[in-house]
């Protein structure tokens, strides 16, 4: 069995933060080999209805590839792609050893896999699956399993529909040539006063402002992370 294990005590090992769509990708703070993730998070819109909702990003890593020079500057060597793991995460075990605080709004900490098909990128959460965070250092098992009743693809809004769409889970299980990122999902943001239009139509938290209790807040410390490959 092939396993892959990030511990961060020698830096992010190609982890990192995404901020918005317009923003570089930014360093993940690490202190005492743990990475924090410290919200408040952006609210994801990329994927609003008809996508599969919005999203919160925590961290992520790139999976297949080179990485140019802003995310190498900001995740250090990625010893993922350097250490040549497979993009085969069919019945992949994921452990995660996280501890924090969160005011969830009712999302859960969830992995989300995106490959690269015909031209889109396909993405899909474990829902079916969580990672628990708790006050204490907690350690979590999700196994990708090929089962569509346990993932949501997350698709695209109206006017992404070039760069990301829906394509069989078990061809992206396959193939997570994209990146893995760990998110709160599903996320329900909700609009502050009249916005003029429709939510999902117009960009949560960018065309209109959306009230602060209706997302997660909070931070969670990831100081491992673990991946079993079946295959």
């Amino acid at each position: 069995m092939t396993s892959y294990v990030e511990d961060f005590d020698d830096g992010p090992g190609g982890w990192m933060r995404v901020v918005d769509n317009f923003a570089p990708p930014a360093a993940l703070p690490i202190r005492n080999g743990a990475v924090r993730c410290q919200g408040p998070w952006w609210v994801d819109y990329n994927h609003a209805p008809p996508g599969g909702g919005y999203l919160q990003l925590l961290m992520c890593m790139v999976t297949h590839g080179p990485s140019g020079e802003s995310v190498r500057e900001v995740s250090g060597p990625n010893r993922f792609t350097g250490g040549k793991f497979p993009t085969d995460f069919t019945n992949a075990k994921i452990t995660m050893r996280t501890r924090g605080e969160l005011e969830a709004a009712g999302t859960k900490l969830s992995l989300l896999i995106q490959g690269s098909k015909d031209g889109l990128t396909s993405g899909w959460v474990l829902t079916g699956q969580t990672f628990a965070v708790s006050a204490d250092w907690t350690e979590t098992t999700v196994t990708a399993v090929p089962d569509p009743s346990q993932w949501t693809s997350i698709g695209s809004r109206h006017d992404r529909i070039d760069t990301y769409g829906e394509k069989p889970l078990l061809d992206i299980l396959a193939n997570v040539n994209v990146n893995i990122h760990i998110i709160m999902f599903p996320v329900k943001p909700r609009p502050m006063g009249e916005i003029g239009g429709d939510p999902h139509r117009l960009r949560a938290g960018r065309d209109y402002p959306i009230w602060p209790s209706s997302i997660a807040q909070g931070y969670v410390e990831v100081d491992r992370v673990q991946i079993d490959f079946a295959k």
